[in-house]
């Protein structure tokens, strides 16, 4: 499993430093995708970057820029790379750093292994069956167990910094804080599941549409940093290769 981890990681920060060169560029070339998102050549050439290591390996890759794999042929993966070349895109245009790179293994429909990749600050997030950990400066420094201790007198709830559903305001307005008072934090991409396997925040609701991509990697954190993501309300595992990629509600606390 090791290999297979570093050369996700080896990926997803080599995407990363494309993904900077056209951050910092003056042209994004933004074009609109048939479901009404935003892709730039960034999603493209990272894309491209990811699939050129990943295929290196012996397992399958559905990635949201090359999706088209029919269920036919992906319902026979029992082992798979799921992958979002640029999670947040959005932020991405907005220029606000909030967005990262997703690599998961994905095990029998669930997560075993995962990387996020935060380009703007260097952070990185592994996990596999031996833990959740985070490491700075683009992995080059010492890594930290996750979830980190962290005691606040808030109880934190992340919310979407850019897909915020009336769903889950409703939600939030019911929840029980443990008679703290609550905290929105909002975050863009898969940072926000980061937030909670991290400690940062207690609860994530995600009350509005995701696709098995956005999810994955950041899935992978949060197990293995001992929390959980269940399916609203019924609390089944969040699970992937679905006919439908599309993820129900779901909750990471």
């Amino acid at each position: 499993m090791n290999q297979y981890i570093d050369i996700a990681c080896k990926a997803a920060i080599e995407a990363g430093k494309e993904i900077i060169s056209v951050y910092n560029s003056s042209d994004f070339s933004i074009e609109i995708k048939s479901d009404n998102s935003p892709l730039t050549r960034a999603d493209k050439a990272a894309h491209q970057i990811i699939t050129s290591y990943l295929e290196k390996t012996p397992f399958p890759i559905l990635s949201e820029e090359g999706r088209t794999i029919s269920y036919n042929e992906r319902k026979k993966w029992e082992t798979f790379w799921m992958v979002d070349p640029l999670d947040g895109t959005k932020e991405f245009i907005k220029r606000n750093g909030e967005f990262t790179v997703n690599i998961a293994l994905i095990e029998n429909n669930l997560p075993v292994a995962g990387v996020v990749y935060v380009p703007v600050t260097g952070v990185l997030y592994v996990a596999d069956k031996n833990g959740a950990y985070k490491y700075c400066n683009g992995g080059k420094d010492a890594k930290t167990k996750l979830p980190i201790d962290k005691k606040h007198d808030t109880y934190r709830v992340v919310g979407s910094r850019s897909h915020m559903s009336p769903e889950t305001e409703a939600f939030i307005k019911k929840i029980d804080s443990r008679g703290k008072p609550v905290e929105m934090v909002s975050k863009g991409s898969s940072l926000k599941i980061c937030l909670v396997a991290e400690g940062n925040a207690d609860i994530y609701p995600r009350l509005g549409p995701t696709m098995e991509w956005d999810t994955a990697a950041g899935h992978a954190i949060a197990r293995f940093a001992g929390k959980k993501v269940t399916v609203y309300p019924t609390q089944e595992p969040l699970t992937y290769n679905k006919e439908n990629l599309l993820n129900p509600y779901f909750i990471v606390e």
